[in-house]
This record gives structure tokens, C-alpha cells and sequence, in this order.
């Protein structure tokens, strides 16, 4: 059985081009002598032909043994570099190695289509009465639903359903399996296969004859460049528009209630549940497995550190944690607290047992 090549190489790029790209400087111009760079790799891994990074100490020995042919690195750990490398030196090498990695494989940004065609393919269900703009394509098995606008450039793939009178911009992709149903999507929004948007949020009066569901007349929004990862839920407002702002980035399997709001350039990490009516504001990053209750404001800027458990505001620009979360060096103080106590009943209890004994 043949080994696949999921990215196809690509093309290569000179030693100048990979500078002029990453904004990184060639530590010694005379290596840029006809070199090329043909694709990338961790340390451990590269070979003569790739590029790698390197940004921290703990990697040094990597660093030292690695046959990557060049390597964007700092000032101040370039010296343990090895013979023949070809060093780039950059502040954020990460940042510099992502912006060369981005040209070598555009395809890798977004879902492509899983049946590797263009344009409208057999076996996709359109209605006659949506609206798309040339250039989108639709694999086999999707579903698209009456009176739907869909922008040029975008990808509906295999079996996505997008639900009637929905809008999606240009340049989106929907990954397979996914449902967007009673939404409004900008330019260049991701959803990764099996995402949930749209459907009715999680809102039900209790009573003495059993719990009451409560319509939910809202939509969502999904500003531009929005990225929603796989097996995420994004519930629709009640009553009010639950809002994905500009530029934010949603890991897999998140769920975002009705109402909430979410600001421009937030971070919302794996497994982390949002309840409604919640508000983040702009730059607002929250780790893995946070879970916040409805009704609070978290601030611009915000940082919440994973597994914790967010029971109230939180002011701006701070860094929480912990269960209930609390800013993170009151949090340090208690866990250390706590650890000074455990310890100290343990060394009396050892002591009550000894004089027992």
C-alpha cells in the first residue's frame, strides 16, 4: 500500500524568499548560496531540504542534532546551532515559521473539498430557490435549503446542511457533516466538520406538570473570519442574536449557549461550555475545559486558565483561575496553602502513630 500525500510539496522557496516572508534576518548572508527550502518539519525530524524553529531551551538538544537545512531561531540561541545550517534570526521564530509554513501549504488553512471538484457536483441538493455566487462549490450529499445566499469562493463539503434563508459570505468554508441553520455567516468564516449552528437553545420553564420549552426566536452571527472547530455547538439566541465577533477562534467540541456574545479576536479552548446570556469581551482567552455560568461578563482582555470555573464577572485585562475562578496569584496562595496543611497532617498523623506504637 502507497504512502498518501495528504499536502501535496510545494513549491520551493529560495533562502531570500523564506527571509522576505517570515521577516526573519539570514544570520550569514553567504549561506543563502542557491539553497531552497522544499518543505518543513519539527527539529527531530527535518531534513537537509526543510525548515524548522526553535524558541526554547528545553529543545536545545534537538537543536544541536537536528539535519534541518534551516532553522528560524533567536539571537541568543542561535550559537548552539550545527555545522552547515542555514540560521533565520527572528523575535517570535513561531510566528516567523507559521507566516513561510502558510505559503508552502494554503491548502492546509481551510477543509477542501472533500470530492475534489469545483463547482456544483452531482449528488449535492440544491433548492432552486437559493442564490449562489459563481465559484462556490458543493460536494455530493450536501444540502442546501430555500431561499439560502451563498457567496463566491465558498465550500459547502459532503453532506453539510445549511438550512433555509441562511446567509454565508465569501471565501467560507463548511466542513462535512456540518448544519448551519438560522444564521448569518460573514467573509471568510471556517466551521469545521460536524459543527452544530443554529439550533434551538437550551431553554425550558419547570412547572408542577412537567417543563415548558421556550421558543427560540433568535439567530446567530457569525462575524468575518470566525473559525469553529469540529463537534462544536453554537446554540441560537431566544429572544436576542447570539454573537461569534470578528477574528475569534473556537477549538473543538465547545458549547456556546443562546445570548451569548462574544467579542472581536477571542480564544475559546476545547471542551469549554459557555451558559447563556454570557458576555466576553473583546480578546477574552479562556483555556480548556472552562466552564462559565450564564449571565456574567467576563472583560476585554481577560485570561481564564484551564478547568476553571467562572461564577461571576470578571474585570478586564486580568488573568483567573481555579474553581470558583479568582485572579491567578490568589489562587497559587491557596493551592499552596492547601498543600502546606495536607503536609503537615500527614507528618501529625505519622507522629500520633508512632507514639501509639
Amino acid at each position: 500500500m502507497s504512502e498518501p500525500a495528504f499536502f501535496p510539496l510545494p513549491s520551493p522557496l529560495s533562502l531570500a524568499e523564506v527571509a522576505a516572508l517570515s521577516g526573519a534576518r539570514l544570520l550569514h548572508e553567504g549561506q543563502a548560496d542557491g539553497r531552497q527550502v522544499h518543505g518543513v518539519g519539527p527539529l527531530a525530524d527535518a531534513g537537509p531540504t526543510d525548515l524548522a524553529f526553535f524558541d526554547s531551551p528545553r529543545y536545545v538538544d534537538a537543536f544541536r542534532a537536528s539535519r534541518a537545512g534551516a532553522c528560524i531561531t533567536t539571537e541568543k540561541l542561535a550559537s548552539d546551532a550545527p555545522a552547515g545550517m542555514a540560521v533565520f534570526i527572528a523575535a517570535r521564530p513561531a510566528h516567523a515559521f507559521v507566516a513561510v509554513t502558510r505559503t508552502l501549504f494554503p491548502q492546509a488553512l481551510r477543509p477542501q473539498p472533500i470530492f475534489g471538484h469545483s463547482g456544483i457536483t452531482p449528488g449535492a441538493f440544491i433548492h432552486p430557490t437559493a442564490r449562489l455566487e459563481d465559484g462556490v462549490t458543493v460536494d455530493p450529499g450536501a444540502v442546501i435549503g430555500p431561499h439560502t445566499e451563498i457567496g463566491s469562493g465558498s465550500v459547502i463539503c459532503a453532506n453539510a446542511v445549511i438550512g433555509p434563508q441562511v446567509r454565508i459570505g465569501r471565501d467560507c468554508t463548511i466542513g462535512p457533516g456540518a448544519s448551519v441553520l438560522y444564521a448569518l455567516l460573514g467573509n471568510r468564516v471556517i466551521i469545521h466538520g460536524g459543527a452544530r449552528i443554529g439550533q434551538d437553545g437550551f431553554g425550558f420553564q419547570p412547572g408542577a406538570g412537567g417543563h415548558l420549552k421556550v421558543p427560540q426566536i433568535g439567530r446567530v452571527v457569525i462575524q468575518d473570519d470566525v473559525e469553529i472547530g469540529a463537534n462544536s455547538s453554537i446554540d441560537r439566541g431566544a429572544l436576542r442574536d447570539t454573537i461569534i465577533g470578528e477574528g475569534s477562534k473556537i477549538d473543538n467540541l465547545v458549547q456556546i449557549a443562546h445570548n451569548v456574545v462574544i467579542g472581536r479576536h477571542c480564544i475559546v479552548v476545547s471542551q469549554t461550555g459557555i451558559s447563556g446570556s454570557t458576555t466576553l469581551g473583546d480578546y477574552v482567552m479562556l483555556g480548556g475545559q472552562v466552564g462559565i455560568v450564564g449571565h456574567v461578563t467576563i472583560g476585554e482582555g481577560a485570561q481564564i486558565a484551564a478547568s476553571s470555573n467562572v461564577r461571576g464577572d470578571v474585570p478586564p485585562g486580568v488573568r483567573w483561575g481555579g474553581s470558583p475562578a479568582k485572579p491567578v496569584r490568589e489562587w497559587f496562595r491557596e493551592v499552596t496553602t492547601l498543600k502546606k496543611l495536607a503536609e503537615a497532617g500527614t507528618r501529625s498523623g505519622a507522629a500520633r502513630g508512632g507514639d501509639e506504637a
